[in-house]
């Protein structure tokens, strides 16, 4: 195991968060150092997602936790938020799919879906006996999600959808896939169960990011779901609104990889002797890990106070983006300045940075790009909008 200095709570803090946020903290650190981190190297080499953890991912009490109804857990923003920043610490490709399983799939099944819908879904994906995707993206329209091409006609008592996707992570084994399509009416989502004879997902080979998750491209050939299957809540403004809850997220993943990144450039740069002393001991190599530990800091101050006005219900579409944007542009900083620390042995898959480095690309680019999470925070300080 690469050696890691303690994580960093240079500014303390842990004397900001609650008891039970520190316990939840603890819990899934201990969690992802004993299931996730022993395979997280080879899986991310030979671009395999690690499915056998799902059933104690289930038993973590933590998969759903934005819902807290139907057999999922009810976890305040900042503690679901430490909980994704402890998986990405470790694995992000693991942290992606708990991103789309318990906060796409399931806080939008607990956002838009009937009673019954909940009834059925949410206890088992909870339990992480089935697997969710979220299928929004597509071919020709990421940022631009309000223009989608995905056709739903109705037809009798069903719905027929005809359309692709792209990037749908999870969707090559899935068991349920929420679509999201262009009804008559607007814009709505149908919750597809896996297998169906006109819904095919090919997994997507030759990333060089999040090798270790799965994303598919998802074509739909006249694909029937009953109309029961259709959410009653739907509209281009419930997916702005769902994305937005998912950045918040994202910033707390990018947080995590930019700790890790950091925890191993420290212990590293004390142990690493260059010239008869340790590398930490020279000017440059300092000037690096105090920058890192500033940035760091910055963020982790940000992403909790985001989390508390969340809870409050006084967080904007505007501070959730800079949020995004600030960690997931520090996090690539950090993962870069870190390899530089260790020189030719940062680029080795077995000491992680490399790997973060890398799976920071997606994480950049995903819930919006940084150039739209710019101007969403631009179009609400100013009241113009750019891009819309």
């Amino acid at each position: 195991m690469v050696d890691r200095a303690p994580s960093p709570d240079f500014y303390l803090m842990d004397s900001l968060l609650t008891p039970d946020e520190i316990a939840i903290r603890n819990r899934v650190r201990a969690y992802a150092e004993e299931h996730v981190r022993p395979g997280a190297a080879a899986a991310w080499e030979e671009a395999r997602f690690q499915q056998e953890l799902l059933p104690s991912l289930g038993e973590l009490g933590v998969v759903g936790g934005s819902v807290g109804t139907h057999g999922c857990p009810s976890l305040q923003s900042v503690a679901y938020g430490l909980v994704t920043a402890e998986l990405a610490r470790v694995d992000s490709s693991f942290a992606t799919f708990f991103g789309v399983h318990s906060g796409l799939v399931m806080g939008t099944i607990g956002q838009c879906g009937s009673e019954e819908q909940k009834q059925q879904w949410l206890p088992s994906l909870a339990r992480c006996q089935q697997i969710g995707s979220f299928a929004l993206t597509e071919p020709d329209h990421g940022s631009d999600a309000a223009h989608l091409s995905t056709s739903a006609r109705r037809d009798g008592d069903h719905y027929v959808l005809n359309g692709a996707k792209r990037w749908i992570g999870n969707a090559n084994v899935c068991d349920l896939a929420i679509v999201w399509a262009r009804a008559d009416d607007g814009i709505a989502g149908f919750l597809v169960e896996c297998p169906n004879p006109g819904f095919v997902a090919t997994r997507m080979d030759g990333k060089l990011s999040k090798r270790a998750a799965y994303q598919a491209a998802i074509t739909l050939t006249e694909c029937r779901v009953p109309i029961s299957a259709r959410m009653p809540i739907g509209g281009f403004r419930t997916i702005a609104d769902i994305l937005s809850k998912t950045r918040h997220n994202v910033a707390w993943s990018a947080l995590g990889e930019a700790i890790a990144c950091y925890e191993i450039a420290l212990a590293y740069a004390v142990r690493r002797e260059q010239f008869g002393k340790p590398i930490g001991s020279y000017q440059l190599v300092q000037e690096k890990l105090v920058k890192m530990i500033g940035e760091i800091t910055k963020a982790q101050l940000l992403s909790l106070q985001l989390g508390r006005l969340k809870d409050q219900g006084l967080a904007t579409p505007g501070m959730t983006a800079l949020a995004k944007a600030n960690n997931a542009t520090m996090a690539r900083f950090v993962a870069a300045t870190a390899r530089e620390i260790l020189g030719g042995n940062g680029i080795l898959n077995e000491n992680e940075i490399m790997r973060h480095l890398c799976d920071l690309e997606s994480v950049y680019t995903y819930e919006g790009t940084h150039d739209i999470n710019t101007l969403v925070v631009g179009r609400e300080i100013t009241g113009f909008s750019a891009f819309v």
